[in-house]
């Protein structure tokens, strides 16, 4: 017994001491990764431009509230974080900053006044960002953008998360390597793409699954799980690496495509991808997307040549587009849809009455417009609450200069029940050789209880 005493003693002191290290041992910046003259100035537009492909804005900014002024409720894990202000406001901004200590918050985690910041904020992707665009980007909210008094919402986690101190025992597990990009793609298209894609496009903060310590489990192409799928507020976050993920069917004009307007032949954008591509991509150049979807197509040593065409131009005339037959693994039910037989099953039936109009009996939607649903990432997602709200509360098309004209889509939770939709659902989920587990009506009960929200 007293053995036992002793060893829950000693634990107990190393677990104490481990803390006041956690506290009182002095925090290291990480250095800068690039050396700039002391009165180096970016190109004009630089700035703006780094905050763009950043996505700062979609995060900083409330629904309705001043741009970049905060405010904006962060779903995560551990509870609701509250975006910053991040204008150069003295009092309740980033005014009084240096860029030693912007620096620091992009990179390593560390706030203005020293404190941890939570990992909502991406710097496990940003710190791969070079020292001309974080400077470029410093310079910007300083100078560029509108000072807002805005009185952000302190954070308020439970226990243990509201000890930030923690957060830097895992940094030591979460930040792998130095601040620095470290390109190993191919020519200078690869290399640009792969400098967007890990750093300031975060696109592993969404793609890349999580480790048991929530951290990103892949962050650089050289890690074995980056982008191999990942999950946000509920949504699925579809693969963009290996074999079976999706976009690897799609040229990388279409990725462009998808990057710069939030639709393709194949897909439209939703839930925080369609907010990537109002806030984000569409502010991007044709040259920096080319390169990100060539990046994308080609990061696991495809043969994949350069692209260098205008990105997802508009028609000139309107374009008659006939739907598409459904393949050899859609033929079945194809076949069943068309035969409109009053004993189909209640899953068919639903469909020809609701969806058939705009996604067709083919399952192939229409290009640019209306989704195709036969091995669509969402349909086939292992957890089906994102399909189930959009089958509830509908959706909308991202809105952008290249394709300014929203796309809505009904919802139907006043039409339909809940074994309906779980009905609906089940059908879309297995129609077109599409293979995905069934749902049930208190799947669809749980969500419509959610409300909008979930959507």
């Amino acid at each position: 017994m007293k053995k036992i005493l002793s060893i829950v003693i000693a634990l107990l002191v190393l677990g104490a001491l481990a803390a006041l290290a956690l506290i009182l041992v002095p925090f290291t910046p990480s250095p800068a990764n690039e050396t700039l003259a002391a009165d180096w100035k970016a190109e004009p537009g630089r700035g703006e431009y780094v905050m763009r492909a950043g996505d700062c804005m979609a995060c900083h900014t409330a629904k309705g509230g001043e741009p970049l002024a905060g405010g904006n409720a962060i779903e995560s894990p551990m509870g609701k974080i509250w975006a910053s202000n991040i204008t150069p406001d003295k009092e309740t901004g980033i005014g009084n900053w240096t860029l030693d200590q912007f620096r620091a918050a992009m990179v390593d985690g560390i706030g203005g006044h020293g404190q941890q910041l939570y990992p909502a904020m991406p710097y496990e992707n940003y710190r791969y960002m070079k020292e001309s665009d974080l400077r470029a980007l410093y310079d910007y909210l300083q100078t560029e953008v509108k000072p807002v008094k805005n009185e952000v919402q302190a954070t308020s986690l439970s226990f243990p998360f509201n000890m930030r101190f923690g957060i830097r025992a895992w940094n030591w597990l979460a930040l792998s390597g130095e601040a620095d990009f470290k390109p190993t793609a191919g020519d200078d298209q690869m290399i640009r793409g792969q400098y967007l894609v890990e750093g300031a496009g975060h696109c592993a903060a969404c793609h890349s699954p999580r480790t048991t310590f929530m951290a990103q489990d892949g962050t650089r192409l050289s890690d074995a799980n980056f982008l191999k799928g990942g999950v946000v507020d509920g949504w699925s976050a579809p693969a963009l690496r290996g074999e079976q993920a999706r976009v690897q069917k799609w040229t990388a004009e279409e990725i462009a495509a998808y990057l710069a307007t939030g639709r393709n032949a194949h897909a439209v954008a939703n839930g925080e991808m369609a907010l990537v591509v109002e806030h984000s991509m569409q502010y991007m150049t044709d040259a920096d997307l080319n390169a990100m979807a060539v990046f994308i197509k080609n990061m696991d040593g495809k043969t994949v040549e350069s692209v260098s065409a205008a990105v997802a131009p508009a028609p000139e005339h309107g374009r008659s587009m006939p739907p598409l037959p459904a393949d050899a693994a859609g033929k079945a039910t194809a076949d069943l849809l068309t035969s409109a037989s009053p004993d189909m099953p209640l899953g068919a039936r639903l469909y020809l009455d609701n969806c058939a109009a705009c996604h067709f009996v083919s399952g192939k939607g229409a290009a640019e417009i209306f989704p195709e649903l036969q091995g669509n990432p969402m349909v086939l997602a292992k957890g089906a609450d994102p399909l189930l709200s959009v089958i509830l509360h509908g959706a909308a098309s991202s809105v952008t200069e290249r394709r300014p004209m929203q796309l809505v889509m009904q919802g139907y939770e006043d039409r339909l029940n809940d074994e309906e939709v779980a009905a609906l659902a089940n059908f879309l989920r297995t129609g077109w050789g599409n293979q995905a587990p069934n749902v049930s009506a208190s799947d669809v009960s749980k969500v419509r209880a959610k409300g909008a929200s979930a959507h």
